[in-house]
């Protein structure tokens, strides 16, 4: 069950419009790039805490375990793992968002989902978004390739995008988008493909292209701060490995020409268009604070 808020939270406001978008820690977050993504927003737009879930009831501690801590006054904390929800008010922007992050829970994963749901409803949640990531045989040194998919036939249509069509196992991401389209919320799912052979976190290239999709679902513009330098650290990073390495170097390249030799909308013109449009957007966003986006 939902923990009730306690006084330095405040109880859910009126919000416009308003869209979901939800990641979860594990089996669903190669390189942690969906749940980062969402960290950022939460930081970039100022979101506020409204709830968390009772650990007790989705998680195997010996899984997931608590983790200890000092805060600035010294004293020793301890936290558990959970979902947390919390909401921000988009500047310059007709709607508002509800953020979940979590971790994919060990038990009771329906009634995990009802929750995810039961916050949705809350709001009058119009949209849900979910961010994954999985591991793929994509090049670090291409752009990172985000598939959007939905099963409401209106938003397929609306948005031109694919239809759901996966069969197979699935984790928390496939169980709340059952729920939720079970409850008539139309949803979108975005999962970036991330390297296999780096697949471990952080994947900022990852985080960023997610952001850019949500941007152009949204039509609104995310902060980066310091993640498009993350990003180019990270490839720089990757880059250094794979150089000291003749067999990944030698994998790379085959990955390289198999996708510069594919259709590639990146360099489409709907594309670049799309780029400038988020440049524009961007040039006006007040400066960066120095120290940026915590991550973690």
């Amino acid at each position: 069950m939902l923990e009730q808020p306690d006084d330095a939270r405040p109880a859910a406001p009126v919000l416009r419009d308003p869209v979901v978008i939800a990641a979860f820690e594990g089996w669903n977050d190669a390189g942690e790039a969906a749940s980062q993504a969402v960290a950022h927003l939460h930081e970039v737009w100022g979101a506020v805490e409204l709830a968390e879930f009772d650990p007790e009831e989705y998680h195997d501690f010996q899984v997931n375990r608590p983790t200890v801590h000092y805060d600035e006054d010294g004293r020793r904390r301890l936290t558990w793992p959970t979902t947390r929800v919390s909401y921000a008010r988009l500047p310059d922007a007709s709607r508002d968002v509800l953020l979940v992050r979590g971790i994919e829970p060990s038990m009771r994963w329906r009634t995990y989902a009802a929750e995810v749901v039961e916050h949705a409803r809350s709001v009058g949640a119009g949209l849900v978004l979910t961010l994954g990531a999985l591991l793929a045989d994509v090049p670090h040194t291409r752009p990172l390739p985000v598939t959007s998919s939905s099963e409401d036939p209106d938003l397929v249509q609306k948005l031109d995008i694919e239809p759901s069509r996966y069969e197979g196992p699935t984790g928390i991401v496939g169980v709340v988008q059952d729920a939720v389209a079970s409850a008539g919320i139309p949803s979108v799912s975005l999962w970036v493909a991330v390297p296999h052979y780096v697949g471990q976190p952080p994947s900022p290239k990852g985080t960023l292209a997610l952001l850019h999709r949500v941007e152009e679902l949204l039509d609104v513009s995310v902060p980066l701060a310091d993640l498009p330098e993350d990003a180019r650290a990270w490839e720089r990073g990757v880059d250094e490995l794979a150089g000291e390495d003749g067999e990944i170097a030698e994998y790379v390249q085959q990955l390289e020409e198999a996708k510069d030799t594919a259709e590639l909308p990146e360099a489409s013109g709907e594309a670049i268009a799309r780029e400038f449009e988020r440049y524009l957007r961007r040039r006006d966003d007040p400066p960066r604070r120095d120290d940026g986006p915590r991550r973690g």
